[in-house]
């Protein structure tokens, strides 16, 4: 357990010290509930009590992923590097996305599965709500039964449809191992969007995301939308990791 907890503080101590300010920049506004730092970012939790969280949220994907095939991993380390520190690589893009640009502090999860990327962003971002956006049942009643452990005051959780989520309530729209970006799932990723929001898709490597946008250029003109490539590494992983940020103008 110690092991573990150890692992999990010296990646988020990483990712932590990268630099917060690969979002565009602006000038610094904190949003309303105050939840920005004297660096102008969003707060993030301490490290080890970050750290002692995630580790209790690796215990209930374990304990659920016999029966309800939450991950692939076959070991703890490779659920903590693969799943939650691949989830938290853009922490510190999200926190000055949402401070510097005065987006509001609420993300939409969409597609959340087992709360990748939603519980590991909103155990390090106790001060931005979430919304986990998940069909399944069953993953649903994991979802519950974690936020209600841990315990996650900030999430809320939907039982829908992205489709049928209510429209026009997030600041950003995250989504990680779901549908590959089409014209159709942009546009319904669209209408989640608060003014002012953006969509942060996790992708892998630069050459598939260039192939994966191409199709999309005439819904982005359209929208009035830019798109951009962020590199996301994640601690301990040699794959290539980038977030792709989509914004309307």
């Amino acid at each position: 357990m110690r092991l573990c907890v150890d692992f999990l503080e010296e990646g988020v101590q990483r990712l932590l010290e990268g630099s917060p300010s690969t979002a565009p920049s602006a000038p610094c506004v904190a949003p309303a509930n105050d939840v920005t730092g004297a660096d102008g970012a969003v707060l993030a939790r301490p490290p080890r009590e970050l750290a002692a969280l995630l580790s209790r949220y690796c215990d209930e994907i374990e304990l659920f992923n016999p029966a309800y095939g939450l991950t692939a991993a076959k070991s703890r380390q490779e659920l903590i590097i693969k799943h939650i520190l691949d989830s938290l690589a853009p922490l510190n893009i999200i926190r000055r996305l949402i401070a510097e640009d005065s987006i509001p502090p609420c993300i939409a999860d969409v597609g959340s599965g087992a709360g990748l990327p939603g519980i590991p962003l909103a155990l390090a971002l106790p001060g931005v709500s979430f919304s986990l956006i998940e069909r399944m049942g069953r993953r649903v009643g994991f979802l519950r039964n974690t936020a209600a452990v841990l315990p996650l005051p900030n999430v809320e959780i939907l039982e829908t449809e992205m489709e049928k989520a209510p429209p026009a309530t997030a600041g950003v729209v995250c989504f990680r191992a779901f549908h590959p970006l089409t014209p159709k799932i942009l546009k319904k990723l669209f209408r989640l969007l608060k003014p002012n929001a953006c969509i942060a898709a996790y992708k892998g490597r630069r050459e598939a995301i260039d192939a994966e946008m191409s199709p999309l250029l005439p819904v982005l003109a359209q929208q009035n939308a830019k798109w951009s490539i962020v590199p996301c590494p994640v601690p301990f992983l040699e794959d290539e990791r980038n977030l792709v940020l989509i914004r309307r103008l």
